[in-house]
């Protein structure tokens, strides 16, 4: 259905509704109107890595992890998935008169803000901190959530519009100081990518303000970008008791009658929350017009005609069979394998289980359920922690002792025992192992969304880059006990990994790797799959580096401006294989070019290795002559690539045209140099990486007008 058809069709049935029928419908619980056969919806929906909070469904890798596979086809699939089994439970709830939260159509995914700073709480449900990668894969998985046909299958939601990456505890209250050069070159694009290119169906705004304006009232990112700049033509959500901020926290109104007008007024359709109950104080009081309220009621049945909710469509035969289908978790378990990250390994990997007689799998995250699923996440039918996976593996032929080791934030296990109750028995099982398995990390109790999180003295942000005490000192338990260790990290952001860089034989960074991530993980430890995933985010040095956390200017952030060199850079992982790119050159003819993209590098890729593997190309784009370009090369383009044993391969990838553009001080989009060299490789062109790969990436210079290579 046509988005005309629909509005029609939504304006027709608005206008049979009395104001106060549709002021009732602006709220994210909407009621039936019983007299006009429509049934209550509840708009309130999350997916960010599958159905969440609505019982069973596949759980994929979090975010981050889907980021760090740098797959937008896997995105896309992801995204079907979850609109695939949204659609059927939906189908089913609704045959049962079972219209309860979570159990709509309308998902609040995905969350396609920045992370700018690994203290960040919210960050792994991010596509990581650059705005290149997050929109295509942000594109990639609304285009497949919403599908392709007559209706929508169901609707994305692109959040938190749009300067939003912490510190959760000040959310309330805080404002967001950002320039315009900022605005442009990256908070905004991601948010520009989705309504333009995927017409992502609604977008949330945050709880801060921006610039004084508070995002869920801001006239200047609702009105004037959002649905004057871009043409945005979905509906706009508040985040969650957001419009209640405005009179309790940021003080711009004294009442939440004020606040209720100030949000309606600026172009916010839906309240998650209640202060859009004072609407008709608003319009009594002259602060709100009756056709303010209507024009938002029909963008929101817009978006119930475009999903085909009042009539027979496409999707209606999708039934309960299609939820954690077989099909859906072997997708799972791709995205898992895609996402694992090998940072060190100094030849212990892959490990040959014949060659071990005892494996030791240690830690306070190798058998917990917790660390595998992140939040925002739904039900599994089945979890396969790391110490399951690996015992389910080896199947007898080695022998595998367990210890957690400490607890993950406490400092005993046990309520009456000492501090370090667990540390001895840690050092034993070590002391008899041939091999460790140590498994660290975070959770969603350590790192998470205000409100949500358990260390409430942080509201769920991070206070450092160091892991909790007690696992500090287990790594030091374990690490003297002179056995060959392996490190897997169970965590959403970047953490400081200084000591088991120099003390262990290999690192690998598992996320939250998705409700069987276990099976996974232990398949790429003994060889069964090579690790091929790359890092979205940077891990720094050490956090005594980064900014202040409450600053939000990027000088400074993220590997497009840091200074100095990072403890594993972004775009950097390792694989079982020894893939470089060989050679690259632009190529192509002028009638082959187009405006969106104007130039396509082929790349020689080959794999001098023993061992089969995928890894991903990467190019990298620095203008060499204007004074605005980005201080460091920025990601322009990427693919991932299969390459066998001594095999090469040719790829093709092509550079959009904003890659050639800069932004000036005044938030302006412009063409400034005509000198530019494109870097490919299976990394960042920087020298952190160039030590960590032992490679340099292949260099282009490219002059404008372009001097074709056919």
């Amino acid at each position: 259905m046509k988005r005309e058809e629909a509005r029609k069709k939504a304006e027709e049935l608005v206008a049979q509704m009395t104001v106060e029928e549709r002021v009732g419908q602006l709220k994210y619980n909407a009621p039936a109107i019983e007299r006009l056969g429509i049934p209550a919806y509840n708009w309130w929906g999350e997916g960010l890595h599958g159905v969440a909070r609505a019982g069973v469904a596949t759980v994929f890798p979090q975010a981050i992890g889907i980021a760090a596979a740098f797959d937008e086809e896997l995105a896309g699939k992801i995204g079907d998935c979850v609109g695939t089994e949204g659609r059927a439970k939906y189908n089913e709830f609704s045959a049962h008169h079972d219209r309860d939260i979570y159990k709509g159509l309308t998902f609040w995914s995905p969350n396609i803000n920045l992370f700018r700073d690994p203290r960040w709480g919210r960050g792994h449900e991010t596509y990581g901190e650059d705005p290149y990668l997050t929109s295509r894969l942000g594109v990639a998985f609304v285009k497949g959530l919403q599908g392709d046909g007559e209706f929508m299958k169901a609707a994305a939601c692109a959040k938190h519009f749009a300067v939003h990456s912490g510190p959760e505890a000040l959310r309330h209250e805080f404002d967001a100081k950002a320039d315009p050069k900022d605005m442009e070159e990256t908070y905004l694009p991601a948010f520009e990518a989705l309504v333009k290119e995927a017409h992502v169906e609604a977008v949330m705004g945050a709880y801060n303000r921006v610039n004084g304006e508070p995002c869920c009232g801001s006239e200047t990112l609702i009105r004037d970008i959002l649905r004057g700049k871009w043409n945005f033509e979905g509906h706009f959500v508040s985040d969650c008791w957001a419009i209640k901020d405005f009179h309790e926290h940021h003080m711009v109104t004294a009442t939440p009658t004020q606040s209720a007008a100030m949000a309606l007024n600026a172009g916010c359709d839906l309240n998650c929350g209640v202060t859009y109950l004072h609407l008709l104080e608003a319009l009594q009081q002259g602060l709100v017009t009756e056709d303010s309220i209507t024009q938002a009621a029909v963008r929101l049945f817009t978006t119930r005609f475009l999903l085909g909710l009042f009539e027979e469509n496409e999707y209606d035969k999708l039934n309960y069979e299609m939820v954690e289908c077989s099909e859906h978790v072997a997708l799972a378990d791709r995205a898992a394998r895609e996402s694992m990250v090998l940072l060190k390994n100094d030849g212990i990997l892959p490990l040959v289980v014949d060659d071990i007689k005892t494996i030791g799998v240690i830690g306070p995250n190798a058998d917990s359920r917790r660390p595998l699923v992140g939040n925002y996440h739904g039900t599994s039918s089945e979890y396969i922690t790391v110490a399951e996976g690996i015992r389910s593996y080896v199947n007898g032929r080695a022998r595998v002792l367990f210890s957690e080791g400490c607890g993950l934030l406490a400092d005993k296990t046990e309520a009456l025992a000492l501090a370090g109750d667990r540390l001895t028995e840690a050092q034993i099982v070590a002391e008899h192992s041939d091999v460790v398995v140590l498994c660290l990390g975070l959770d969603e109790t350590l790192e998470g969304e205000e409100g949500d999180a358990g260390n409430s003295y942080a509201s769920g942000d991070k206070t450092d880059l160091l892991l909790p005490k007690p696992q500090r000192e287990l790594m030091e338990t374990i690490a003297k006990t002179g056995r060959p260790v392996i490190l897997c990290l169970m965590t959403g952001s970047a953490m400081d990994l200084r000591y088991p860089a120099r003390h262990f034989n290999a690192i690998m960074q598992l996320w939250y790797p998705g409700a069987r991530g276990g099976r996974t993980a232990a398949e790429i430890l003994f060889g069964e799959a090579s690790p091929s995933g790359k890092l979205p985010v940077t891990f720094y040095e050490d956090g005594d580096s980064l900014p202040e956390f409450t600053d939000y200017r990027m000088a400074g952030r993220t590997y497009r401006y840091m200074e100095g060199k990072a403890q594993y850079p972004f775009g950097f992982g390792l694989t079982y294989g020894d893939v470089a790119v060989t050679k690259a050159r632009v190529c192509g003819s002028l009638e082959d070019a187009d405006g969106e993209h104007p130039v396509s590098v082929s790349v020689t890729v080959q794999n001098l290795g023993k061992r089969d593997t995928e890894d991903v190309v990467q190019i990298y784009i620095k203008n060499t002559d204007s004074a605005y370009a980005v201080k460091n090369p920025t990601l322009c383009a990427f693919q991932r690539v299969r390459v066998k044993a001594g095999e090469t391969v040719r790829a093709t990838l092509r550079i959009g045209s904003k890659a050639f553009t800069v932004v000036n001080f005044e938030g302006e989009r412009v063409m400034d140099g005509t000198h530019f060299t494109l870097y490919a490789g299976t990394f960042q062109p920087d020298e952190r990486s160039e030590e960590l790969t032992g490679r340099k990436a292949v260099r282009v210079e490219l002059e404008f007008p372009l001097k074709w290579e056919v």
